[in-house]
């Protein structure tokens, strides 16, 4: 049979492949350290988990609403009136099976062929996927290590045209972790209303920070009827499984984004949104404690990477993510990044699965506990210096 054209445009996310195959090494008898994915090593609050099960207890097992429960919109314009400053309603939020949806049905919304999605690099390999898969023009934005990877509004503003349909933002960022200044943003802002241009604002790392506070572009001065905020539980939460995501965006787009919404996945599973309902409010102790171990982490892989040969590593202001500069350990990112798993049984990500501009580094996740990452980070040194000795 042969395949509609335009699934030959459509990429992957790398760290499930990676994982895949470290999984079979696993099988093999191989002990693994995993560095590669974006999913916290904690459990999900016990609170979260009764409210699900009791709501399926309860029978709540059956279709809802295609943009969620009222109870959830609710719940989520609340939030994020109160976290990020505006003033959101529930008819102005779509529930989803994952945040995922709601960059995909972005792009099928506001962007024809042709037009051009102006998007970081490196950044989530997603983007880029769906961007071809809708026949979008691409047009990167490059973050530099040297800058702490932070977007660069001058630079930015370059790239705006006047086919420029929708701007991607992602603070804090994967892989970098790198943030959007707060200063930067009326800018940013003034520049989207004077090019009449979108905004895609991925907030799914907002509650993940260590360095300065977050802040959201949708506060700035009336670009809340130009903004889609993206976020989710499966970070803040550890939810990854449990797949929910909202987005918060003007009332009318709500309705086509639920439109989409009804003709892919139909609805976001019931007795999820209830336990999502219970994650936002409930207690945040649990949050509070993880983003706490995550910071001693952060603080524990950038040291260790820092000592290993030809590794530069920039601290993140957030995420679980560090993106070190291995350009002079003298291989290209992905054969070292295969080397580290197949000979040291570390499994991380090329920098090239991010963008052409990731080329030069790797990304490891600190979501694992600081013994692993010692142990990972030893074997790593040990591998270039390996490598080194044989050159």
């Amino acid at each position: 049979m042969k395949f509609a054209a335009r699934m030959s445009r459509l990429g992957t996310e790398t760290a499930f492949e990676v994982l895949a195959k470290a999984k079979r090494l696993e099988a093999q008898g191989r002990d693994i350290v995993h560095l590669e994915i974006g999913q916290p090593d904690f459990p999900t609050p016990a609170h979260v988990v009764e409210a699900g099960c009791k709501a399926m207890r309860d029978g709540h097992t059956g279709y809802t609403p295609a943009p969620g429960l009222p109870e959830a919109r609710e719940a989520i314009a609340e939030h994020v009136s109160k976290t990020l400053g505006i003033e959101a309603t529930a008819d102005e939020v779509v529930v989803t099976p994952g945040a995922k949806p709601i960059m995909f049905f972005a792009f099928l919304a506001f962007v024809e062929e042709g037009d051009e999605v102006v998007y970081p690099d490196p950044g989530f390999p997603i983007y880029e996927s769906m961007l071809d898969f809708v026949g979008a023009k691409r047009v990167p934005f490059v973050l530099q290590a040297s800058d702490g990877f932070r977007l660069d509004v001058d630079r930015l503003e370059r790239l705006i045209t006047d086919r420029t349909r929708l701007l991607i933002l992602n603070s804090p960022g994967n892989p970098t972790g790198g943030m959007v200044r707060p200063d930067d943003l009326p800018r940013l802002a003034a520049i989207c209303r004077r090019h009449d241009v979108v905004v895609l604002s991925d907030e799914i790392y907002s509650r993940i920070l260590f360095d300065g506070r977050h802040a959201s572009i949708a506060a700035e001065d009336d670009m809340r009827e130009r903004t889609i905020v993206l976020d989710g539980f499966s970070k803040t939460y550890a939810m990854t499984g449990w797949r929910l995501g909202y987005g918060v965006m003007p009332k009318a787009w709500a309705t086509k984004f639920s439109q989409l919404q009804v003709n892919s996945t139909s609805c976001t599973a019931n007795f999820v949104q209830r336990a999502g309902i219970a994650a936002l409010r409930g207690p945040q102790d649990s949050v509070v404690s993880m983003v706490e171990e995550f910071r001693r982490r952060r603080d524990l892989i950038v040291s260790l990477l820092n000592d290993v040969p030809g590794f530069r590593c920039h601290k993140p202001g957030g995420s679980f993510y560090v993106f070190p500069d291995v350009r002079a350990a003298g291989l290209p990112s992905q054969e070292l990044a295969n080397r580290l798993l197949e000979e040291a049984g570390v499994a991380c990500l090329s920098g090239t699965c991010f963008g052409s501009h990731g080329e030069g580094f790797l990304r490891f996740s600190f979501a694992n506990s600081q013994p692993n990452i010692r142990e990972g980070i030893r074997r790593v040194r040990e591998c270039v210096e390996g490598v080194a000795a044989r050159r």
